[in-house]
């Protein structure tokens, strides 16, 4: 059962132990924005029963505990009843703060040696390599999301002089660091992955360590702007972490 409701709000239900909150249908910084302000604001409630909330792009996850919202007259079910209450607590959307997250710069070589796709993309869009490292590098980013793997940072607006579809064919393994787009987003491979993403540069940086109390590098809301670095500092970079 979806629920609408007349805010730019809906819900519908993911299995029986968690609901799904989407905002709007589009990933733009400010969307991406609201819906961090607004899973802030429904995990202040500390309702009952409730485990968890994990925004995403348009969307957050809520994860919860059916037993804790159980109807015993059965009129409602569980997930209808969390509902009711999340709306009654929903504040007006335009009302929520829209906060800068801190700027990160990322250091990124797009020599040939770490760019593999960067000559086929700038042919794609009849681009020189440097035009697409100007408008790559000339960006500042937000973090839409972390996703797919540990660390993994969804990063948008991609200017649309650089977005290609996925790779038809993905690759077994993209090395840790490497910097790529598909579609709309860029993004960094936190370690040595499968990916279906076009790479243009690698960076030194570790973007995930496990024994770390902050282990992901970037955040949710983080803003990002790449610097381009020669070879040499890449390595020096590296070498230094």
């Amino acid at each position: 059962m979806v629920i609408s409701t007349n805010t730019d709000l809906s819900f519908s239900p993911l299995g029986d132990r968690a609901l799904l909150v989407e905002v709007g249908d589009h990933a733009d910084p400010e969307t991406v924005a609201r819906i961090r302000e607004l899973a802030d604001h429904l995990a202040r409630l500390d309702l009952p029963g409730v485990l968890d909330f994990v925004p995403a792009l348009c969307t957050i996850g809520v994860h919860y505990d059916p037993e804790q919202w159980r109807d015993e007259s059965k009129v409602r079910t569980p997930y209808e009843r969390l509902v009711a209450r999340i709306q009654e607590a929903l504040p007006d959307l335009e009302s929520l703060g829209v906060s800068e997250g801190p700027l990160r710069e990322i250091p990124v070589c797009y020599e040939a040696e770490f760019g593999e796709d960067l000559t086929a993309l700038a042919n794609a869009h009849e681009l020189s390599i440097e035009q697409v490292i100007q408008i790559h590098s000339g960006a500042v980013y937000t973090v839409y999301m972390i996703g797919f793997a540990p660390g993994f940072a969804y990063l948008g607006p991609l200017d649309e002089r650089l977005a290609l579809p996925r790779r038809e064919t993905p690759r077994a393994r993209v090395p840790a660091g490497s910097v790529a787009v598909a579609n709309q987003y860029t993004g960094i491979y936190p370690a040595d992955l499968p990916g279906g993403w076009h790479i243009i540069g690698r960076t030194p940086l570790q973007l995930f360590d496990s024994s770390h109390d902050r282990p992901s590098l970037l955040s949710a809301g983080d803003r990002v702007q790449f610097v381009p670095i020669g070879a040499a500092e890449f390595r020096d970079l590296r070498t230094g972490q």
